[in-house]
């Protein structure tokens, strides 16, 4: 696969829209996006195409993990350079509702 000479400006676009992807990806149980949630750490994507997705869940052993991340493959297929993805499961730091954005604190009620 050929690397191509995006310009950083360029690759932050990409990132943009790779976040904005996935925020159409939604937690069934909490039915609010991933990146509102705060569950998106950190979003690497390379020349060559390759996107790396650290995040996390609310809780260690959900059992949506799998689905989640499907979800998550399938989002970011509508971001053109992405050629591949990978989805890294971390848990340092610790999820807290302190990462969630304001949106996703007032449709859950949280304060």
């Amino acid at each position: 696969m050929s690397e191509q000479n995006w310009t950083e400006a360029q690759i932050e676009d990409i990132k943009e829209r790779i976040l904005a992807a996935l925020e159409t990806v939604i937690d069934p149980e909490l039915g609010i996006d991933i990146v509102n949630l705060g569950l998106i750490y950190e979003v690497e994507f390379g020349t060559d195409g390759n996107c790396l997705v650290k995040m996390t869940l609310t809780t260690m052993g959900c059992p949506l993990a799998d689905v989640i991340t499907e979800e998550i493959h399938e989002a970011l297929k509508d971001v053109e350079e992405v050629k591949n993805t990978e989805v890294k499961l971390v848990w340092y730091p610790a999820w807290t509702t302190d990462r969630m954005s304001r949106y996703a604190r007032i449709a859950l009620g949280i304060r």
